[in-house]
């Protein structure tokens, strides 16, 4: 019996590697836009990991993965970003290359990407965690399955959130 249930964790293990795999650059979006340098990235990249895997027996495979994935990282990436507030009084924004996230763009655009990260660093944790799913093309029905809002709330404030971002990109000249 014992060697069934080593084998059977084996399994389980070997199937969880291989989502992680897949979707790590779910979990580096999350750990970009909840911390604020690589050091405490790499620190929340892997509890959002340790998180998914003991969480992971309770999947339910009827469900969307990359759903159950986003609810348990930004879960973990907001109470991350709450205990950081309680030890720090300001948060530093990131100015680097970050996990391929700005890589192989122009000087221009990589600038801009950070104006843009600088300015989402500056919003509370769900408009933080709306805007990152938005960006990453999720539907309002999968964002608000994900954040636990209703779809008219979520597309309420997506519209806000665009219309914050282009009053601080974009500001109208005198």
């Amino acid at each position: 019996m014992e060697i069934a249930a080593h084998m059977k964790d084996a399994t389980a293990r070997g199937q969880f590697e291989a989502l992680l795999g897949r979707h790590r650059g779910l979990v580096f979006k999350v750990a970009h836009s909840y911390s604020r340098d690589a050091e405490d990235r790499a620190d929340l990249a892997q509890e959002i990991a340790a998180q998914l895997w003991r969480a992971w027996p309770s999947y339910d495979p009827r469900r969307p993965l990359a759903t159950w994935m986003y609810r348990i990282a930004l879960n973990v990436g907001i109470s991350h970003l709450r205990g950081r507030s309680r030890h720090d009084a300001h948060h530093v924004p990131l100015d680097e290359d970050h996990h391929g996230i700005a890589g192989g763009q122009g000087a221009e655009e990589g600038l801009q990407l950070q104006a843009l990260q600088r300015l989402i660093a500056g919003f509370d944790p769900l408009n933080r965690a709306l805007l990152l799913l938005y960006l990453d093309e999720r539907s309002h029905r999968e964002i608000a399955e994900i954040l636990g809002l209703t779809e008219t709330n979520v597309a309420t404030r997506i519209g806000r959130l665009k219309q914050r971002l282009r009053e601080r990109l974009c500001p109208k000249e005198g």
